[in-house]
């Protein structure tokens, strides 16, 4: 600890997963002083760390409140909560805490697009960026999702395209983005804060300095009751007195962009109203950005949504397949119904199936019973699944491949059949994501 205590004003970077790797690099990079620490005893990062940077002081096995009440600055990485012991200790000294998003912020030469939200924040996050390139510019896209937020940073970059959490927003209190939206609110995180309202209050730092506000006119929760940016614009599904909205009154529906009809959904690749929400919220950020309209709507018709999660693959004998693997619980298969549903009329296969971790398949019932005219059940738990879904036409296949067939086999005309299982993947898969391959694979092989 004598090593430590001989440096005089260092950071602190508490946390050696990807995000606190990057911010050790940085501020390396910058010329700062640098302890890194973890709570693990073996960081996922530290053996890296070491190997380049063999003068590094890294703590490893706890945090050493000594150490932090004495630090220049803090950077907490997202999954270490800002009410952990030591680091209050270190707030009570005055010791600035902030947040890779923070250092980020302070450090990009180029304008942010930040988006927020419980759901949707990742599609939103890849259309927005591809919408930026279509449109001609160099779009760094990350934060949340893929390449933390520090390694991003370049001098040639036209925009940063940012899916922040709300860990990361909680000690972020300039981000100055050029545009910022959240895009909805439901219950998260609760394990990690006082309160529901200190959930969605973390959210709104979104907005702290912005130019531009996007808000979604559907979600209450979403809408900060003051908000300080010079601009907003709203987005809505439910026709809502919105500059961008959802007409539901024509046939196919339209996309309306500040009166005029610009798009109708028979031409987009990602379905249901969650996803049209997405691309009125995309299109309303790259708008506040100031992207051309034509570039948008080309790059969003030619979206086909993000792997595994509500991925409309093609359509066969005029039958529409979703690769929905992501939905591992029965919350997300609800979600991917109800976004779905409207679509389809009562032409919905479902295929539902894996490890229920004791879920409750119930709270199902009302969207299958207005959505769905077949469940397909597989896999582990499939008793239980019928059992909790007694009454439904529903039928039990003994294997992946065979709950295919049987979906396959029942689909209407002009309907859709939905994998989106409300389990986990162990019984059969390594994950999620080879469950969502096989189901691919075979939907490609029709």
């Amino acid at each position: 600890m004598s090593q430590v205590n001989a440096l005089t004003n260092y950071h602190v970077v508490i946390g050696l997963g990807k995000t606190g790797d990057s911010a050790v690099r940085h501020l390396l990079a910058q010329g700062e002083n640098v302890i890194a620490m973890d709570t693990r005893e073996e960081a996922p990062f530290a053996s890296e760390l070491r190997a380049t940077y063999p003068d590094l002081q890294l703590i490893e096995g706890g945090l050493d409140a000594s150490v932090l009440i004495n630090a220049a600055r803090i950077i907490a990485s997202p999954g270490i909560p800002l009410a952990t012991d030591e680091i209050q200790r270190a707030i009570d000294a005055g010791v600035p805490v902030v947040s890779d998003i923070q250092v980020f912020a302070e450090a990009a030469n180029a304008p942010i697009i930040a988006i927020t939200g419980s759901n949707a924040k990742s599609t939103v996050t890849t259309l927005v960026g591809e919408m930026a390139k279509q449109c001609g510019l160099k779009a760094a896209v990350g934060g949340n999702l893929g390449t933390p937020a520090l390694e991003l940073l370049n001098s040639d970059i036209d925009v940063y395209v940012m899916e922040l959490s709300s860990f990361q927003l909680e000690a972020t209190e300039h981000l100055n983005a050029k545009v910022a939206t959240v895009l909805n609110i439901s219950p998260d995180h609760l394990d990690r804060y006082d309160s529901y309202e200190g959930y969605y209050q973390t959210k709104y730092k979104i907005f702290n300095g912005c130019e531009k506000a996007v808000i979604n006119l559907d979600d209450n929760l979403a809408q900060p009751k003051t908000l300080n940016c010079p601009e907003q614009i709203g987005f809505s599904i439910d026709g809502k007195g919105a500059d961008f909205v959802l007409d539901r009154t024509a046939q196919p529906w339209q996309l309306i962009v500040e009166g005029d009809a610009l798009l109708s959904v028979d031409q987009l690749k990602i379905k249901g109203l969650h996803n049209y929400s997405n691309a009125l919220a995309a299109l309303a950020l790259g708008h506040g950005f100031g992207l051309d309209m034509d570039g948008m709507l080309k790059a969003l018709k030619s979206f086909p949504g993000l792997d595994h999660r509500c991925q409309w693959i093609k359509q066969v004998d005029e039958v529409d397949f979703y690769n929905d693997s992501k939905g591992t619980n029965v919350g997300a298969t609800e979600a991917a119904l109800k976004g779905l549903g409207p679509e389809y009329a009562k032409r919905i296969v479902l295929m539902l199936g894996g490890v229920g971790k004791d879920a409750d398949f119930k709270v199902l019932r009302p969207v299958i019973d207005q959505y769905v005219s077949k469940v397909i059940v597989y896999g582990q738990d499939q008793d239980i699944i019928a059992k909790d879904l007694s009454g439904v036409d529903l039928d039990r296949a003994e294997s992946f491949e065979q709950a295919f067939e049987m979906a396959y086999r029942n689909a209407d005309h002009k309907g859709a059949v939905v994998f989106s299982p409300a389990c986990a993947s162990f019984d059969m898969f390594s994950g999620f994501e080879a469950r969502g391959e096989a189901f691919k694979s075979m939907v490609e092989a029709l």
